[in-house]
């Protein structure tokens, strides 16, 4: 049976529950606010499939791409509205296109991060994005195998410890699969999120005479909207975008959107800290492309080191082609492309190397502060950071 004895060794992909026959498997979720598997001995076969489907115990050797592209979607609108250049819906347009099916990670109805499918492009918008939380697979490996088995063509996205865990538990594979993954940083814990969020909300309610058209209370407010990566101060500068709506005695509706750059929001400034991410990502287990992926696309944010030319700071995308699925799905029509046949994917850190875990994790978790107080004081910079970041800062511009 699976048995976590440190949890650096469980990516929460949720494989071993998906494939228990006696489902006596059930993800429960610790303190930090990740979900790990618990077992129910009494009804356990010791079968071991749980075994046979972790990533971390069935590790792949690391992969070399075939092709590696910068791409945009060629709908600008399409492309304003992700988090890069767009290229993930051109993927899933093309599937539905052929009577498939998509899966992805969207919000619930709390804004909680969850996967889910869909089978028309209207509801891709779910989608699109970055959200920076682990979303909760559930039952969709199963899901996914019904719709291959079916004779459907399956699009499947996630981080890679999830596309790992989905190849796993397929245990064969399938001509009508197209597997994604992204460039992954660290999924942060799903409950810091929801911490953040309630006081966020919280906290420009109560500056609403300075925004809200009359008063209201905490309750009347509605979340319309989320976005991790808004480009309204561009790809690079990007922010984070609240939009809120309550209701006028009239029964109007009114709307109020909040952006907060990269470098003051708090949760994106501890996101980027590695104050809250799941232990697993310090010691990835899918790096160097060992996901399984037929494709990985992410920002590509190190272009200045092929072709600068080429960047307008609304989002470029790269595209790394894995295997001969991943190019056989690949239309070189539905995007404005640059091959780069001299790309070093040692040049970007978070496909090779694990993150970097924070000296200041365990004491922000142990923390008695509310959220917001919490990521202000543990994301305060120090003199000595100050001056690296400077320096950094400088050096580039030199350069």
């Amino acid at each position: 049976m699976i048995q976590i004895e440190e949890k650096k060794y469980c990516c929460g992909c949720n494989a071993c529950v998906q494939i228990c026959p006696r489902q006596c498997i059930v993800m429960q979720e610790d303190n930090e606010g990740f979900l790990y598997p618990h077992v129910d001995k009494k009804n356990c076969i010791n079968c071991h499939l749980c075994e046979k489907v972790c990533p971390t115990l069935n590790q792949s050797k690391p992969r070399e791409p075939l092709k590696v592209y910068a791409a945009i979607n060629k709908n600008e609108k399409i492309r304003m509205g992700s988090s890069s250049g767009g290229i993930f819906t051109a993927l899933a347009e093309k599937i539905i296109d052929e009577g498939g099916v998509v899966f992805g990670a969207r919000f619930d109805n709390k804004w909680d991060v969850i996967h889910d499918y869909v089978e028309n492009k209207e509801e891709l918008e779910r989608f699109r994005g970055s959200k920076y939380v682990q979303s909760r697979i559930e039952d969709n490996y199963k899901k996914a195998e019904y719709f291959l088995k079916t004779g459907r063509k399956v699009l499947f996205t996630g981080t890679p410890c999830q596309i790992a865990g989905l190849k796993l538990f397929l245990r064969k594979p399938y001509d009508n699969l197209l597997t994604v993954d992204f460039i992954c940083h660290g999924v942060p814990s799903p409950s810091v999120w929801r911490q953040y969020l309630n006081e966020e909300i919280s906290r420009l309610c109560d500056r609403r005479n300075l925004v809200w058209p009359q008063p209201t209370n905490e309750r009347d407010i509605q979340v319309e909207s989320i976005s991790f990566r808004d480009k309204a101060l561009g790809w690079k500068k990007f922010s984070f975008a609240l939009k809120l709506s309550t209701t006028k005695e009239n029964g109007e509706k009114y709307s109020f959107s909040f952006h907060t750059p990269l470098n003051k929001n708090l949760f994106l400034k501890g996101f980027l800290s590695n104050l809250f991410l799941r232990p697993s990502c310090h010691s990835c287990c899918v790096k160097q492309l060992k996901s399984g992926s037929n494709l990985t696309i992410g920002d590509f944010w190190n272009i200045a080191l092929y072709d600068q030319s080429i960047d307008d700071n609304k989002g470029l995308s790269i595209i790394i082609i894995n295997d001969s699925q991943g190019e056989k799905h690949f239309n070189l029509k539905d995007y404005k492309i640059r091959y780069f046949p001299n790309y070093n994917v040692n040049t970007n850190h978070a496909l090779t190397k694990s993150t970097i875990r924070s000296p200041k994790r365990e004491l922000f978790f142990q923390s008695k502060l509310p959220m917001l107080e919490r990521l202000r004081e543990f994301t305060k910079q120090s003199f000595k950071e100050y001056i690296r970041i400077f320096l950094k800062k400088t050096i580039s511009k030199l350069r």
